[in-house]
């Protein structure tokens, strides 16, 4: 039966195919059109490499030196207490052998008293030796620089040509902004304060130096655990680099001071130059300042043999100090030192300027081991030293006095 146009059957069988249209289907999204590629080195040509990584260091040595420069002035703050732990640091790179020898037999505060008692002993008798030698011969002293003057005047007449007119002249001249440098008050407060501070310094000095002696590895440990977990087996390995690097030189600076002023002393004593001990004192004391202690040291001893004696003496001194310095120079320091303490020569000359700028002379005096320590941990810290190399070499290493305890 068909009924608009629909053929109805009995059969399920023969009945056609119902075609059933498909759902719609939304059409088929095209992916999302790939951006262009972008330009290779695009990025690099609006900053070049070679400006980048100049910026990149520029901005991390701006801030280094803002560092070391806040640092300074910290520095320049309490150098009243930084100068005199300084020193007892050195002091007790120097004893510590010595304290520990006296360990072994005794209780280490009782040694470290022991070691500290004899320094000051030692230090008073050398200048009571000093002070007493200058007291009697300063009579004599006074009188021989009298002739050395006239000689030297004579000498100087004779050699430029110049009158005593003008002699008078310069001397006035020199009298004249000495007396208007300062005035008497003045310099007088100065002087109160430095005493005052070089009392306290001394103190704290020898206070300092008894505990390091006492306590040295102890403090560096509680030192070692300020810092994280992670970092302190390379803080403790670079303090024990440090303390091997410090002690050697201040060792072999020993060594070639008390060379150096036996060399002097002898010679200012063979030439008859006054205050030949005194001299080689102040030889021994000023050579622990590379470069600039020689020549401070060897300039006071052939001026006094000029004043003393006049040229001819004074030329003979000048040949004795610089064969003594010679000496020290090609055949004690690399003997000694070696490769322990590598420092170029521009290094040390910076290093004393710099140390002369923030705290004078002790400055200078500590400014070439630091600048020695600093050179050893920077070299340890950027190496490839495995943890088992390292545990060898302080090992080897672990009797040379005072080296840091395990955190």
């Amino acid at each position: 039966m068909a009924a608009y146009g629909v053929v109805v059957t009995d059969n399920p069988a023969a009945a056609p195919p119902v075609h059933t249209p498909e759902p719609a289907t939304p059409d088929r999204v095209d992916p999302k059109p790939s951006e262009p590629d972008r330009l290779p080195g695009i990025e690099a040509a609006a900053v070049p490499p070679g400006v980048r990584v100049a910026s990149e260091w520029s901005w991390r040595l701006l801030l280094i030196a803002a560092a070391l420069f806040v640092l300074s002035i910290a520095v320049r703050a309490v150098s009243e207490i930084v100068v005199p732990v300084a020193i007892a640091v050195l002091l007790t790179a120097l004893l510590r052998p010595v304290a520990t020898w006296l360990q072994r037999r005794m209780k280490p505060g009782a040694a470290a008293g022991l070691t500290l008692l004899g320094t000051i002993v030692l230090v008073s008798a050398l200048f009571t030796l000093v002070g007493s030698q200058f007291s009697s011969g300063f009579s004599d002293l006074t009188a021989q620089v009298a002739t050395g003057l006239e000689r030297i005047r004579d000498w100087v007449r004779t050699t430029f040509n110049i009158t005593d007119a003008q002699f008078d002249e310069y001397f006035n001249t020199i009298r004249d902004r000495v007396s208007e440098s300062g005035n008497l008050g003045a310099t007088a407060t100065s002087v109160g304060l430095t005493a005052t501070h070089f009392l306290a310094g001394l103190f704290i000095a020898l206070f300092s130096l008894f505990f390091f002696l006492y306590e040295g590895p102890r403090i560096w440990s509680w030192i070692v655990r300020l810092f994280p977990s992670a970092t302190r087996p390379r803080v403790n390995s670079s303090g024990f680099i440090a303390w091997h690097q410090l002690s050697a030189f201040v060792r072999a600076t020993m060594i070639v001071a008390f060379v150096d002023a036996v060399g002097i002393s002898v010679g200012a004593a063979i030439l008859k130059v006054p205050f030949a001990f005194a001299i080689g004192i102040l030889v021994f004391l000023l050579a622990f300042i590379p470069i600039l202690g020689a020549l401070l040291s060897g300039a006071v001893a052939v001026l006094l043999a000029l004043v003393a004696h006049g040229p001819g003496v004074a030329l003979i001194m000048l040949a004795v100090v610089i064969g003594v310095q010679q000496l020290e120079s090609h055949v004690l320091q690399p003997f000694l030192l070696g490769k322990a303490v590598s420092v170029h020569p521009l290094a040390v000359i910076l290093a004393i300027a710099t140390g002369s700028i923030i705290a004078g002379i002790v400055g200078a005096l500590v400014a070439v081991p630091f600048a020695a320590v600093l050179n050893a941990v920077g070299k340890h810290i950027f190496s490839d030293e495995t943890s088992a190399e390292l545990d060898r070499e302080m090992a080897e290493h672990a009797d040379e006095g005072g080296a840091p305890a395990n955190a």
